[in-house]
């Protein structure tokens, strides 16, 4: 059973033209949209995920050369 299985995704995956299918310029599209926004989903995720731990320490970074630079020699 799953021999035969094999060779109906065999078939399926590398000759597609027995589908004979037609995708218009507007699902084609459609298509090609959806593709690129789960693409861009994905790198802005991990983005996310990196720039606020990065963000963090930048501010934590500034903070510490603001209170250095306000008063330099230690005295009010």
């Amino acid at each position: 059973m799953y021999k035969l299985i094999n060779y109906i995704v065999f078939i399926l995956i590398f000759f597609p033209n027995l589908a004979s299918a037609y995708g218009g310029p507007g699902s084609s599209l459609g298509a090609i949209v959806v593709v690129l926004g789960i693409i861009g989903a994905f790198f802005l995720s991990i983005l996310s995920f990196f720039w606020y731990p990065i963000k963090r320490l930048i501010r934590k970074f500034k903070s510490k050369n603001s209170d250095d630079n306000q008063n330099p020699s230690g005295e009010d």
